[in-house]
């Protein structure tokens, strides 16, 4: 009997039978190991271990420079031991961005990491979708500045906010003009500090307080916001309240427009309607540019009344035009009380206000002068407390 089939090529050859069963069973390995590797892919799960599953090694294993294994997530592979870079949640603050290493394998891990991990913030949309609409505002209850910080939780030392979960265009400083008026002010941030939050602004709020008894001059207190708020940020917008004046509907934003905005157009002390074409008092808005323009309000001022028109005046000798809600959106309410002391009419506003157009470029920001006596970064304000100055 012969175990062997006869001699080829004088090599020994493998019996047939045997060899046919091998390469079966070879071909039925490879069917199944392409199979497999098949699943994984169009099904999306975990591709990083494709290079394993194939038998190809991976370009981020093998060397003392690799960072991390494959079978950790994605949002750890860090070149050169770099920190993990976390996903922006709406929590979370925007983080200065922080470039790969050299080489190739830095190259390769940030390409793979970017999708997972940079998460960038959208502008905010043009109008808020958190707006209510017409509210009812009352002054008839006592208002606790301490209950309305924590009401407002995401509202930051000095007054400030930002929203959380977009970027807003807006970058809004408000100024309001101040002398013993504690009481209004705390009516004013109870609902203004809610309403400003569902507009999506960014903006803090800035109390300038006039020190001493001398006549009142508001215009120059509003001068003396534009500056003092510009050193804490590049604010682009800047709006102007009196501090007793609350709007009735959340949809009157306090921003700026191509245009200077007068906000308070329908005051409930004047029959929710504007008294005059020209009038500009209680809330405007101008954007930093307009407000450069113009040179600013007025400093002469002493005393009730005049420096809104004079406001007007410039701003229509600069060729710009005012923008209003309609009177539906911009009502307002006012908060009633008695003629402030050292507030009383100035007899002189007529007079200055017939001769804007010559006083303009001499009177304003090129001639603001003043001390900053305080600074005091409150949970809901900054209350910057000044001396101007006397009439002379």
């Amino acid at each position: 009997m012969r175990f062997r089939e006869p001699f080829l090529g004088g090599s020994a050859a493998m019996p047939g039978a045997s060899l046919q069963r091998a390469c079966r069973l070879l071909v039925a390995i490879c069917a199944l190991h392409l199979g497999v590797t098949l699943v994984y892919y169009l099904s999306g799960r975990d591709l990083s271990r494709l290079p394993r599953l194939i038998g190809v090694p991976s370009p981020l294993q093998g060397g003392s420079n690799s960072a991390a294994t494959l079978g950790k997530p994605s949002g750890e592979l860090r070149p050169g031991g770099a920190s993990p870079q976390l996903p922006l949640d709406a929590s979370s603050e925007p983080r200065p961005s922080r470039g790969p290493g050299p080489g190739p394998a830095s190259n390769l891990t940030t390409a793979l990491v970017a999708p997972t991990t940079a998460v960038s913030l959208s502008v905010c949309p043009e109008e808020s979708p958190l707006l209510v609409g017409p509210m009812m505002i009352e002054f008839n209850m006592a208002v606790d500045l301490e209950r309305v910080a924590k009401q407002n939780p995401e509202v930051k030392v000095g007054g400030r906010y930002a929203p959380k979960n977009c970027v807003s265009p807006h970058k809004v400083a408000i100024i309001i003009p101040f002398r013993n008026r504690q009481e209004h002010l705390k009516y004013w941030l109870y609902y203004l500090h809610p309403i400003l939050q569902r507009q999506q602004l960014d903006y803090g709020v800035y109390v300038i307080n006039q020190d001493g008894d001398s006549m009142f001059n508001r215009a120059k207190l509003l001068n003396v916001g534009f500056q003092e708020a510009l050193k804490d940020y590049d604010y682009n917008c800047f709006v102007f309240s009196d501090v007793d004046l609350i709007p009735m509907d959340d949809h009157n934003t306090y921003r700026c427009f191509s245009q200077p905005r007068h906000i308070s157009v329908a005051m409930d002390k004047f029959g929710f309607s504007l008294p005059y074409v020209q009038y500009f008092g209680g809330v405007s808005a101008l954007s930093k540019q307009q407000f450069l323009t113009i040179n600013g309000f007025p400093n002469n001022y002493w005393g009730w009344g005049g420096e809104d028109d004079d406001i007007f005046n410039r701003l229509v000798f600069k060729g710009m035009s005012v923008s209003r809600p309609n009177a539906v959106v911009g009502k307002c309410r006012m908060i009633r009380h008695s003629r402030d002391r050292k507030n009383e009419p100035n007899p002189q506003r007529f007079d200055r206000i017939a001769h804007t157009k010559e006083t303009m470029r001499l009177d304003g920001l090129n001639t603001l002068t003043y001390k900053v006596l305080d600074t005091q970064r409150y949970p809901l304000y900054t209350k910057i407390t000044v001396d101007i100055g006397k009439p002379s």
